[in-house]
């Protein structure tokens, strides 16, 4: 290794920059040297830039503005734009997160070039190979040289598949440093009153490909939509995936339906914890509802993070059977008692996987995660 070794992280979806930011300033914070490829997957100003400024984050060493894309060309573009920057950066240790494209593209990039790996938030399994995300996640797992998981079950996972475990390593869920450093800052009342919607309201974000992608998907989740706000007003930021196709649904403005662009992180979060529900296809919602106590009804059949419902305020739920469970949603409030919440969510996951890549990258010996440890 290098008398000074730089690690870069590849950062291509808004979820990624979330992730990513604790473990950059905690690495930062012991003098490892860095930088950030944006890959422009979220190549919107309201998709990056926001998220870029309300977390802090460096300007990138790169941009490569891929933009959309069906999976193979935005894939292609990747690699093509990965491997020049990667090669040209020559860093000692690559860090992917989560399983958008952008993370199987540098993956496979580093895999050809020889180029070490580690990837944040490993072992998440759907079981539903059909969710592009899922072979994301399979490939990146089986191909990086660290893996840090988020939740015990992960590592169960994980030795399922081969990798052997002194990979390893749970350390918490980074995603939950980034919600409670922005804790103080999550007011509602001046989101609520610039959107200009009333003081009790639910919160809907819908962009996986199953629930958007054909116009029969989509009728039937916009129906449900439409049903669901007609016992609560419903604020709907809408991703750039699938805005037509949604819109052509029917979902628009409406007396009790309020269609707004993409937020920044610290104002969508603050619109999730003065929400009475969330609506959502999204993974990583689903964690900080967990962690803000705001019911969460999940429209997918499956979901690759089952720790937030049993240890949070997540359920999944049919389009077919939205409405009736918003309704006992509504009702209910928020299930999860304090002090419940996963194991090692507690704001300390970035400074705990940076310590093991800073650990690393000295040639020093890592223990492996053992199933439930917690890391010291």
């Amino acid at each position: 290794m290098r008398e000074n070794p730089l690690v870069l992280h590849v950062l291509g979806a808004r979820p990624n920059f979330v992730k990513a930011a604790p473990v950059v300033r905690a690495l930062g914070e012991l003098g490892v040297r860095q930088g950030i490829i944006h890959t422009g997957q979220h190549y919107d100003a309201l998709m990056s830039d926001v998220f870029f400024a309300d977390l802090g984050l460096p300007e990138p060493v790169a941009n490569l503005g891929v933009g959309s894309g069906s999976h193979a060309k935005q894939t292609a573009a990747l690699l093509v734009g990965l491997e020049e920057v990667v090669q040209e950066q020559d860093p000692d240790l690559v860090v992917v997160y989560g399983d958008v494209n952008s993370t199987l593209a540098a993956i496979l990039v580093c895999a050809k070039l020889g180029v070490r790996t580690a990837h944040v938030e490993a072992g998440l399994r759907s079981f539903d190979r059909g969710m592009p995300e899922e072979v994301n996640r399979v490939v990146t797992d089986a191909l990086a040289d660290l893996l840090f998981a988020t939740s015990p079950e992960a590592l169960s996972y994980l030795a399922n598949e081969g990798v052997p475990a002194s990979k390893v390593h749970l350390v918490g869920n980074p995603m939950i440093d980034s919600l409670y450093a922005a804790l103080p800052s999550l007011d509602p009342a001046p989101v609520v009153e610039r959107l200009a919607i009333p003081a009790r309201y639910a919160v809907a974000t819908l962009h996986r490909p199953a629930n958007v992608d054909t116009p029969e998907a989509a009728k039937e989740l916009v129906d449900a939509v439409l049903q669901v706000s007609r016992l609560i007003p419903i604020v709907v930021p809408i991703h750039p995936r699938g805005k037509a196709r949604l819109a052509e649904a029917g979902l628009v403005d409406g007396e009790s339906i309020k269609v707004v662009d993409p937020l920044g992180y610290v104002d969508f979060l603050s619109l999730v914890r003065g929400a009475a529900l969330v609506v959502t296809d999204s993974g990583g919602v689903q964690e900080e509802t967990t962690v803000l106590g705001v019911p969460c009804l999940t429209v997918r059949p499956n979901t690759e993070r089952p720790i937030t419902i049993t240890h949070g305020t997540n359920r999944l739920v049919t389009p077919a059977l939205l409405p009736a469970a918003a309704e006992k949603a509504l009702a209910d409030g928020a299930t999860t008692p304090a002090g419940e919440l996963p194991v090692l969510w507690d704001g300390q996951a970035g400074m705990r996987v940076a310590r093991v890549i800073s650990a690393w990258l000295k040639g020093d010996n890592l223990a492996p995660a053992s199933q439930g440890k917690r890391p010291e």
